[in-house]
């Protein structure tokens, strides 16, 4: 299971048992839509934050790995030219 996936599961864990809380609690009506508005609110911006910090993350390994592969290449590309100076030297 991808970590995103979890961090969501879990984040959504943690809401449902705020609003359950919310709604069980000895408040007036009102206080408490009033509170599950901040609570909506308040779980949003985490979510946006930990989406942010997970497209962040995904990027930084992304650069990665095209970095990584530009490095291989370059290798390969050097390797072939090796190869064929020491097979232009063995057909002379």
């Amino acid at each position: 299971m991808s970590t995103g996936k979890v961090l969501i599961g879990v984040l959504a864990g943690v809401a449902a048992g705020a609003l359950l809380g919310v709604l069980f609690a000895p408040d007036k009506g009102s206080e408490t839509r009033k509170k599950i508005s901040r609570k909506g609110s308040d779980t949003a911006d985490d979510l946006k934050d930990k989406f942010d910090e997970l497209l962040n993350s995904l990027a930084e390994k992304l650069e990665a790995a095209k970095e990584e592969a530009g490095n291989l290449y370059e290798k390969g590309e050097h390797k072939v030219d090796e190869l064929k100076k020491d097979m232009k030297r063995a057909m002379n």
